[in-house]
């Protein structure tokens, strides 16, 4: 859901709880991710995601493994 300032909430839960990696809007309208840091964290931000940012309108979160990106320093928004 864009315009309720998800990319930006999910930066701001990301770098609080220590993560690294990039959102995104993609072209349908649905906001891509990747994060990689501490489990525990991972999980929590995977549990903020569910329900986003007030007046976000979260439909589904589709959460998949992938490889370490190790020139990850911080978690920005990507354009």
């Amino acid at each position: 859901m864009q315009g309720v300032f998800f990319r930006q909430s999910t930066v701001e839960q990301a770098r609080g709880l220590g993560l690294t990696g990039w959102v995104c809007n993609r072209a349908d309208g649905s906001v891509e991710g990747v994060a990689q840091g501490a489990p525990e964290a991972l999980e929590k931000l995977r549990h903020w995601l569910q329900r986003g940012p007030p007046q976000a309108q979260v439909s589904a979160v589709e959460w998949v493994p992938v490889e370490a990106e190790p020139e990850m320093k911080r978690f920005v928004i990507h354009r």
